[in-house]
């Protein structure tokens, strides 16, 4: 496997078969998690890069810890903590950049090819839906505001059972509302960690690497690694 080139896994490696429904991670797989500091005028410009990672790395860092614990707080809270942390990291805390970024964080763009890639595995056959640590509330915001609303069957959040991916039980709870087995779901997530678990549970995964990660050492395989979503339709073996 080349992480680096973003090259399927397996050379001359088959398409994925008997694959009923397309499940995709949100944050940073649908949505830039990027674009909201990118965005946000009030931030000084030398610091959105390093904010942005700061927020996103505390926000899944929470996540996990909150599991560990056994504190569930939905991701909404989690997000807002996670800025908080950051905000205060940098030396540029106040409350009204708090609430600015927390707007954004709502509306976050949607990377290039997604709406075209789903309207692909639509016309193929294929159903499509989210399955996100994000709130109801901000996933169909997000949803809504990149106008891919009519292009999802299903936007399953995992605050449904109050747990967090790598959590098993969100897994189960994508295929318990899709009526499917594990092995009839190809899962796209740009997380690693994501990607390797979904496999672990005993899904088809496609690894989207966008941001050139290194493999984990983790349970669990991708499929394939692609570096963007526009690679994924031709990987699979049509629905119908």
């Amino acid at each position: 496997m080349s992480i680096e080139t973003g090259a399927v896994r397996e050379s001359g490696a088959t398409r994925l078969r008997g694959i009923r429904a397309c499940v995709f991670d949100a944050y940073g797989t649908l949505f830039d998690f990027a674009s909201a500091t990118a965005r946000c005028d009030d931030v000084p410009a030398d610091l959105r890069a390093s904010l942005s990672t700061l927020w996103r790395d505390k926000q899944l860092q929470y996540t996990w810890l909150r599991s560990l614990q056994g504190d569930y707080a939905d991701f909404w809270q989690v997000t807002s903590d996670a800025l908080d942390f950051a905000l205060d990291s940098l030396g540029i805390a106040n409350a009204p950049r708090h609430a600015r970024l927390m707007d954004l964080y709502m509306t976050l763009s949607a990377f290039p090819e997604v709406a075209g890639v789903l309207r692909q595995l639509r016309q193929a056959g294929f159903v499509t839906a989210i399955l996100s640590n994000g709130t109801p509330a901000m996933l169909t915001a997000a949803v809504h505001a990149a106008g891919i609303g009519d292009l999802l069957d299903a936007v399953l959040s995992a605050d449904a059972v109050g747990k967090y991916k790598t959590h098993p039980r969100v897994y189960e709870y994508g295929l318990r509302q899709l009526g499917l087995a594990a092995r009839e779901v190809s899962f796209q997530s740009s997380n690693a960690w994501d990607a390797y678990a979904a496999s672990a549970f005993g899904m088809r995964v496609v690894w989207c690497n966008r941001y050139g990660q290194r493999e984990e050492r983790l349970p669990g395989r991708p499929d394939h690694v692609i570096r963007s979503l526009d690679e994924l339709p031709a990987l699979l073996e049509h629905a119908r």
